[in-house]
């Protein structure tokens, strides 16, 4: 029994556990769609639906939390357990337009659905409020716009029309608020204004504009009237008359009116707290043309124009001269005249820097002129009170031109070979203006207009360029051109190739003369010659002024401090210094005194010789015994005698070292022809010979064989 019931027990269980499901979801999506549609009017409602298309594996129930974003921020949340929501907008407004999208959690899933553009068309109408309904000209209008229940960024437009007049638009951008300020001043002429204003703003297909807001009217007062401007007895008048100007206004308070009254930019008169001006003038030619009157006040100003011609009363006078250009002590006569008219007063005068110079009251003028009578001459004529002047004419009085002088600028006349030169050619006397004209031989160079002088720069300088210069001078004078002398110009050749040579050249004996000789190439003379020798600083030996391309230096008595390398530079008056190639002296011992060092030197050998000789054969004397000192004291005599009565030699003359391995060869080569029964034998002698030198005849040897060496021009 207890069996069955486990059975049955299990069996249960087995039905309950097939019973008990598990409850599984998924989004299919969520959508997120306009009712009506996605363009919605201004002022109509408006609903934002999010839909979640969700599959279940059995019919149980769900929590869903849906959550409403406009352009990313929040704006609407919902929980149900149904699959949809709404947001509802009773009174679309321009600013929910934008972006929708919709968010739907359930349990731990969540679905975002895609965004929706909604477009709210149209846009809330303007209010357009102002500070003041009167106002006077010259004050400013305070204006405000501001569009309710719209978000910024806005753009505002303002509208100002006048009486039978367009529109004057301003535009102001607000980024931060729904409204804007914008101040009129109100001009002159100015009577009832009417203002409006509209916004805009920016949507994704562009800019949408609101309605136009209400008309505000602004009345205008007049503080002043507009200036009233005549003339009396009228707006014609002729020379002579007199013109009376009269500007007035009418003023509500005077207090504070200005009355300007000016021909073109020039005030003519002017008037304070009064309502009228007055101005009166004699009427000429020059007074036709536009007059203006202006009121003022504060900040407005009125202003009325008028016309006025006036009529010729007679032309301006001509001035004519029998010559406007002649010489000096000619006779000049000036004439003024009018054409048809020959009553007049008339005045001839002279123009001056400090003003006009009267010559004579008279139409007619004769005078003799000089330089100074040089300048330009009007002459006036009166009628009726009227002055009139005529054009100006130029007198020119010229006095002769002297003879020109032609120099060098530089002032002494020569110029360097290849350096341009600068002459002047000059006028003392003469009135300007006088043309110069420069010749170079027979040839033109150059035409100059000036004052009292002029210039010419030749560059084109050769070596037979050596004169030729002159110049003339004139100028309007009828006496003619006047000519300079010839100038003559010497053309200095630079110094080209300087050289230095000696005699002797390179080793100069002590207490011996040396020639240098110093030459150039090319050069114009006089020639400075400067011979230089080289140490630690230049040091000047000897200079020089040649006529020559060459000059010879003669230094007496060389020493041994005068060893070195010397060198010399040439110039003249193209002042370029040209150095030569440094030559180098060695100053050594003259040859008597090398013989006597020589002779010296080898007696001293010859003594020490002759004292190794004795001691080496009294030694030998003293070991063999008397025979081989008998043998040996009878060769010693013979040798010497031999020696005492050579006779002496003329050709050969050593000295140094040569002499001393020439008698060592000599010792050697006897040494090995002696046999085997002479090498027990005494040293026979070394013969020793001195020739002495003799310098006068070495030094006159020398002197006919030398040559100046280091220099081209040596022979």
């Amino acid at each position: 029994m207890y069996l069955a019931l486990l059975v049955i027990f299990l069996q249960c269980s087995e039905l309950y556990a097939q019973g008990k499901v598990y409850q599984v979801f998924t989004f299919n999506g969520v959508k997120i769609k306009v009712e009506p549609s996605d363009k919605v009017k201004n002022g109509a409602p408006m609903s934002i639906i999010c839909h979640a298309d969700i599959s279940k594996n059995t019919d149980f129930q769900l929590k869903h939390n849906f959550t409403f974003f406009k352009d990313g921020k929040l704006v609407f949340m919902a929980i149900s357990d149904k699959e949809d929501a709404r947001y509802e907008i009773p009174v679309a407004k321009s600013a929910d337009t934008g972006d929708y999208e919709c968010r739907v959690k359930a349990g731990d899933k969540l679905v975002i659905s895609k965004p929706i553009y909604v477009w709210v068309a149209g846009m809330t109408k303007p209010i357009l409020t102002a500070d003041k309904k009167e106002v006077s000209e010259g004050e400013i209008v305070k204006l405000r716009c501001e569009l309710p229940e719209e978000v910024p960024p806005l753009e505002f437009f303002f509208r100002k029309t006048k009486t039978n007049s367009e529109p004057i638009e301003k535009r102001v951008a607000e980024q931060n608020q729904n409204f804007s300020e914008m101040e009129y001043y109100v001009e002159a002429g100015d009577n009832i204004l009417q203002f409006d204003c509209f916004g805009k703003r920016q949507v994704k297909s562009g800019w949408e504009s609101s309605q136009h807001s209400n008309k505000t009217l602004v009345t205008v007062k007049e503080p002043f009237r507009k200036p009233t401007l005549i003339t009396t007895p009228s707006n014609n008048f002729t020379e002579g008359d007199i013109i009376e100007f009269e500007c007035s206004t009418v003023a509500a308070e005077m207090r504070g009116i200005e009355i300007i009254f000016q021909k073109n930019r020039t005030i003519l008169n002017s008037v304070r707290d009064k309502k009228f001006l007055k101005y009166s003038t004699l009427a000429t030619q020059e007074d036709s043309g536009e007059y203006l009157c202006k009121v003022e006040q504060g900040a407005v100003s009125k202003t009325t124009k008028l016309n006025v011609f006036v009529s010729e009363l007679f032309p301006k006078p001509t001035l004519s001269a029998s010559m406007t250009q002649l010489d000096e002590n000619k006779d000049l006569i000036l004439n003024c005249s009018i054409n048809g008219l020959r009553r007049a007063n008339f005045s001839i005068l002279r123009k001056s820097s400090s003003g006009d110079i009267l010559l004579k009251k008279s139409r007619i003028l004769a005078i003799k002129v000089n330089v100074n009578d040089t300048g330009s001459y009007t002459c006036k004529a009166e009628v009726k009170g009227i002055v009139k002047e005529s054009k100006p004419v130029r007198i020119s009085v010229y006095a002769p031109v002297s003879k020109p002088t032609l120099s060098v600028v530089s002032g002494s006349p020569e110029v360097v070979l290849g350096k341009p030169l600068q002459l002047i050619c000059h006028s003392v006397m003469g009135t300007p203006p006088i043309t110069f004209t420069f010749y170079k031989g027979d040839e033109i160079k150059k035409n100059v207009t000036n004052d009292t002088y002029a210039t010419f720069l030749d560059e084109d300088i050769g070596l037979n360029d050596n004169g030729g210069y002159k110049c003339d001078a004139r100028n309007n004078h009828s006496s003619g051109v006047k000519t300079s002398n010839i100038l003559n110009v010497t053309v200095i050749v630079p110094i080209r190739g300087a050289s230095l040579g000696s005699v002797p050249y390179g080793e100069v004996e002590v207490g011996s003369d040396t020639t240098f000789l110093c030459s150039v190439n090319e050069g114009s003379w006089p020639i400075d010659f400067k011979f230089f020798k080289k140490t630690d600083h230049e040091v000047l030996l000897h200079e020089v002024r040649e006529y020559s391309d060459r000059t010879i230096w003669h230094k007496k008595t060389m020493k041994r401090k005068d060893t070195g390398t010397y060198y010399c530079m040439a110039s003249n008056r193209a002042s370029v210094d040209v150095r030569s190639h440094p030559i180098t002296i060695s100053v050594i011992l003259a040859a008597w005194q090398k013989g006597v060092i020589a002779a010296f030197v080898l007696t001293a050998m010859a003594g020490a010789g002759a004292v190794a000789l004795w001691w080496f054969l009294r030694k030998k004397k003293k070991a063999k015994g008397p025979s081989m000192e008998m043998s040996g004291s009878a060769l010693a005599p013979n040798l010497t005698s031999e020696k005492l009565t050579r006779p002496p030699s003329d050709g050969n003359y050593y000295s140094g070292s040569g002499y001393i391995e020439d008698n060592e060869n000599h010792m050697k080569s006897t040494d090995e022809s002696k046999g085997p029964d002479l090498e027990s034998a005494e040293v026979d002698y070394t013969e020793v010979e001195v020739s002495t030198l003799d310098p006068h005849r070495d030094s006159m040897e020398n002197r006919h064989s030398q040559r100046i060496y280091g220099h081209p021009d040596a022979t």
